[in-house]
């Protein structure tokens, strides 16, 4: 990886370890869809920990779920096998792919290359599904499901501002390739900078359907900066040597 990997810590160094695990802890839950072995949660009912080697961690994180929090006006609270943060990485998580769908639906229109087509294809398609998996799991908790208006007010790591999706808006053919790759790039470490928070709670992303879910997530998009790297080279080769 080049530098913008470099500030990520160890969570996502070992992410073929947590995928292994992942594998072998979901043996009992029947297949591997990612809503499987799981009913709709109550909502309002707060989480019983785990796992009991986590018991005082859990303790405090229940009495914060007790208290509630706001985001942009959406609430998160704590239920049977899962935490806030649980609710919030997918909450805030629905909001940055909508980002990259934005980006993503650019490209037919702004004279972008075959080959990033084809990646802004391939970023819709998984990317729109995620969502829609996102939403159905937070529904099936009883938790807020973010609308257009709060989606584009979220924080998040590797947002593109306005100023750049201005400047990428005003781009075409190689220079938008250029642009998009360049931004991609960023958002997508955003992502596993979520990601690596989320794993960073010891008591969140216990439910193994949000577990899978998010080393999903992070694989993906680490095999995919991947790509976007060796395109930016081929089309810029001082990009190595200048990448962020």
């Amino acid at each position: 990886m080049t530098q913008p990997l470099a500030g990520l810590s160890s969570t996502l160094r070992i992410l073929g370890v947590l995928i292994l695990t992942a594998g072998c802890g979901s043996a009992g839950h029947g297949s591997g869809d990612h809503n499987a072995g799981h009913e709709p949660a109550p909502p309002g009912m707060t989480a019983a920990p785990d796992h009991a080697g986590h018991a005082d961690h859990a303790d405090h994180a229940d009495h914060a779920d007790h208290a509630g929090h706001e985001m942009h006006g959406l609430g998160a609270t704590a239920g049977p096998g899962f935490t806030v943060d649980d609710v919030r990485f997918m909450q805030m998580m629905i909001g940055h792919h909508a980002q990259a769908l934005t980006m993503a639906r650019m490209a037919p229109t702004h004279g972008a290359g075959r080959d990033l087509l084809t990646l802004a294809h391939r970023i819709d398609i998984s990317q729109r599904d995620e969502i829609g998996l996102m939403q159905d799991w937070l529904r099936e908790r009883g938790q807020p499901v973010p609308d257009e208006e709060q989606m584009h007010t979220m924080e998040m790591p590797g947002m593109v501002t306005p100023e750049q999706f201005a400047q990428l808006d005003a781009a075409r053919g190689s220079e938008f390739d250029r642009l998009f790759l360049t931004f991609m790039i960023e958002h997508h470490v955003g992502a596993l900078q979520m990601v690596d928070d989320l794993f960073a709670n010891p008591v969140a992303a216990q439910d193994s359907d949000i577990f899978r879910f998010a080393t999903d997530v992070a694989a993906d998009q680490l095999d995919e900066i991947g790509v976007m790297e060796r395109m930016l080279e081929r089309l810029d080769p001082s990009s190595r040597s200048n990448s962020r």
